[in-house]
This record gives structure tokens, C-alpha cells and sequence, in this order.
């Protein structure tokens, strides 16, 4: 029990989520030794699989985690966005994210909150009594608020991401290293806050789980070299979230959730050399590496992952597809990527997914044509620089994002987690601290 909770009672419901970037359900269940807490949590709660959203990036899934709302309202679809009546992309941060968070109903309601990690919430909102903005902030100088916590956070070796070129590497031990001291700094800040600060909706992002499955999951999968060194670092995490809970005061249910599962990669996919390979995307010049160096014949184009986007008349500022001819292009381009296969002859989507299925609100006119959800192994870039093929075996990186294998943890005995996906968390997390909202104010609805 924390002091501020001797201090006030335990008047008032209380919310800790703790959110893992790329966490997969699958390892949970299959290596319930791993993970005691999660177990722990489910035998007293509930925990199971949930889905992602579309597309399963964690750039457009934590604004939708955090909002209940799709990418059509939160205006966020991946890492790289497009401008409205433009060629031009651009990186969305906090303040492209359209929709209020979760931590701003709390604030609203009169609550205080305090909000750790989150990615794409830069920069740090002074509207909540503690914050830290997740990767993509520029430095963790930048990052942080108030005072107090910037000065902890910077004597701490606290870090706001793992170094990604590490693993890149051969030889994955500075890569484990790096990500094993990011995680263990992170958890000391989480635990430091969670009992020293008199917070009613607390808010803290593990991301490193996200990058060592992009670099081991092969070994996982496969019974590779590290597979133990990829079980020892959930292990770890696990341990970590352990810690949390065991520092909960009576009033505080506990969520742990995370954005997406992972799969084994065999195949990076270069979705625009495909296009461009299949007729339907040409460039003004031979070196082309950027959306703005499509030409005036360029049918369609792709942006990471799998987003695929119709050049249409009126809309983009070369546009060759005739608003007329919208409906039979976008389904002759649908029929070609339902039947394109890899080289192992598998079918590259699982599914072909149209914008107005997926996207709804008031920012959806970004929104992708189609988009790919591929099967397992096919990881979908962009690929606007030339290669010498649609598909390379050799990439560093041997595992990637699944949509059907997030996780969801709710320490309560009243939730129940079926059918649910990344859009449910909000309004739970809001009934959890009875916090009132509107019956169409969410994509999602509680779980509790």
C-alpha cells in the first residue's frame, strides 16, 4: 500500500494500465512459466487474445488503444501519413492524434493522471501531473514533465527506446544488453511513480518486448540460439509487472494490454515494387525513393504496412483514376493482391480489407484505399527505393506483427474478454474508474 493511499482512503476507484508494445498472447499461453503475473491476473480476472486494429502498426494502434477510436478519428494510420491533397508525408506525433486520450476524460472528470511512455504523445501534455512522451520524441530533455521528473528520469539511465541498430547485428549481445537495461530502467520509473505519486488513472508503456521479438522470434519459433534469451526477457518483464502489482493499493485494478501479437517473418514484401512491377505504379525518374517521385501514369502507390492507395482524379495532385472508375479500379486492384502469391506459393493477404469497412470519422479522407492484412511470414513495406525483387529472405529482423494475437489482462472478476479488440480498452479503463462517457463516444465498449 502506497503513502498517498494511507493518506486518502480508498474512496475513489482507482486504474494502473500497463501497456507492452508487441506482447503475443500465443507466448503467453504457450509458457505460462514464463509469465506467473499474467496467469495470476487471468486465474483472478481474466486474460485472453484480442485483435488488433487495422493496419496492426504500433504508430496507429497505441492513438486507438488510448482513444477507443479508429484511425478515421484519431487520424493517425501508421508511421508515415499523408497530406491531404498532397504527395507529402509526414510523421504524426501527439498532436496529430484528433481525438481526446483516455487520460484527458480522466482529467476532464477531475482526476489526476500520470501517463509514462506512451508513444506518439509528443510533446508531454502539461495537463497531466506527470508525463514522458514515448519513441519518436527527440530527446528525453524534450520529453518529460515536470521538472522533478525530467531531472529523475536523466540520472537514471532512463531511456525512450531501444537502440533497433543493435539488432541489426550479428551478434545480438549488445542488442540484448541494451534492450534488458531499457527494460529494467523503465520498470524502475514505473515503480517509483506508481508508489510515490497520489495518481488515479496511472499510464506506463513498455515498448522493448517490440523489439526483441522483431529481431528473435525466428529463434523462438525455430529453436534458435536465443529462444531462451527471448523467454528470459518476458520472463523479466513479467517479474517486473509482478512488482507493479504487488505495489497496487486494494482500490487499484491493474489492465495489462498490448497493441498487436507477433508471427514468424520469412518474407519482407516491397509492396510499390510489386505495384510498379504489375503496371501500376511508374516514377518521373530512376531514382525514385519518395511518394513525391510517382509520375502522371501511376495508377496506385503503397505506404508501410500494406496501405494501398488509388491515384484518383481530383484528389491527388496528379491523379490519373477517374472518380467515375473509382469502384471497378479499386477492385481490379483488390482481385490482383487477393491472387498474388509469395515464392513459396502461399497467398501473400489473408485479407483485403476496403477504407469505409475499417475507417470512419471525420479524418478517414487519408485513409487507404485497401488494406492488406497479410498472411503470416509476408511483413509489407513501402519500398519506393528500386530492389532487385518484390520479396527478400535476408532481412534482419525474423519476426513481425500479427493482428489476432494481442493480449489483454484485467485484474477483476467482473470483465469479460470475448471477442474483443484494441478498441475496447478506453471504455474500460473509464468504467473501471467510473468515469461517465456517452453510449456512441467509442469504437469499443467496456469490458467490465
Amino acid at each position: 500500500m502506497g503513502l498517498f493511499d494511507r493518506l486518502r482512503g480508498n474512496d475513489t476507484p482507482r486504474v494502473a494500465f500497463i501497456g507492452i508494445d508487441g506482447l503475443s498472447y500465443r507466448l503467453v499461453a504457450d509458457n505460462p512459466g514464463t509469465f506467473p503475473t499474467l496467469s495470476a491476473i487471468a486465474d483472478d480476472g481474466e486474460g485472453e487474445r484480442i485483435d488488433s486494429i487495422v493496419p496492426a502498426e504500433s504508430s496507429a494502434c497505441w492513438p486507438s488503444l488510448t482513444t477507443g477510436k479508429n484511425p478515421g478519428e484519431t487520424g493517425v494510420y501508421g508511421f508515415q501519413d499523408r497530406e491531404i491533397g498532397s504527395y507529402d508525408t509526414y510523421v504524426p506525433m501527439g498532436r496529430d492524434v484528433q481525438t481526446p486520450r483516455v487520460w484527458d476524460r480522466a482529467t476532464d472528470a477531475g482526476l489526476d493522471a500520470t501517463v509514462l511512455n506512451v508513444p506518439v504523445t509528443f510533446p508531454p501534455q502539461r495537463t497531466v501531473q506527470r508525463m514522458v512522451s514515448g519513441y519518436l520524441s527527440p530527446d528525453l530533455d524534450a520529453a518529460a514533465t515536470p521538472d522533478e521528473l525530467r531531472e529523475y528520469l536523466t540520472g537514471s539511465d532512463y531511456r525512450l527506446s531501444v537502440n533497433a541498430k543493435l539488432g541489426h547485428k550479428a551478434d545480438k549481445t549488445a542488442f540484448l544488453e541494451h534492450a534488458r537495461e531499457t527494460l529494467d530502467a523503465r520498470a524502475a520509473a514505473f515503480e517509483r511513480y506508481v508508489e510515490r505519486d497520489d495518481w488515479d488513472l496511472f499510464v506506463g508503456v513498455f515498448t522493448a518486448p517490440d523489439r526483441v521479438n522483431h529481431f528473435l522470434w525466428g529463434d523462438y519459433e525455430d529453436a534458435g540460439t536465443h529462444r531462451e534469451d527471448l523467454l528470459s526477457f518476458h520472463a523479466a518483464l513479467d517479474d517486473h509487472i509482478g512488482t507493479i502489482r504487488e505495489a497496487l493499493p486494494s482500490d487499484v485494478t491493474l489492465v495489462v494490454g498490448s497493441t498487436h501479437g507477433f508471427t514468424r517473418l520469412r518474407y519482407d514484401v516491397y509492396c510499390n515494387e510489386w505495384l510498379e512491377r504489375e503496371g501500376w505504379l511508374s516514377y518521373g525518374d530512376d531514382d525514385h525513393d519518395a511518394l513525391s517521385d510517382i509520375d502522371d501514369d501511376a495508377r496506385a502507390y503503397s505506404l508501410v504496412p500494406g496501405r494501398f492507395y488509388l491515384n484518383v482524379e481530383g484528389r491527388e495532385p496528379n491523379g490519373v483514376v477517374p472518380e467515375s472508375e473509382y469502384e471497378e479500379t479499386r477492385a481490379e486492384l483488390r482481385d490482383a493482391l487477393e491472387s498474388w502469391t509469395g515464392p513459396d506459393g502461399n497467398p501473400v493477404a489473408d485479407r483485403v480489407i476496403e477504407r469505409e469497412t475499417v475507417f470512419r470519422g471525420d479524418h478517414a479522407a487519408i485513409a487507404p484505399d485497401l488494406v492488406v492484412v497479410p498472411n503470416d511470414g509476408f511483413d509489407l513495406k513501402s519500398g519506393f527505393r528500386p530492389h532487385d525483387g518484390v520479396f527478400d529472405a535476408d532481412g534482419p529482423r525474423t519476426g513481425m506483427h500479427a493482428f489476432d494475437d494481442a493480449a489483454l489482462f484485467v485484474d477483476h472478476p467482473d470483465t469479460t474478454v470475448e471477442d474483443a479488440d484494441l478498441l475496447d480498452v478506453t471504455p474500460t479503463i473509464l468504467r473501471l474508474l467510473d468515469v461517465d462517457y456517452g453510449r456512441t463516444d467509442f469504437d469499443g465498449a467496456s469490458l467490465v
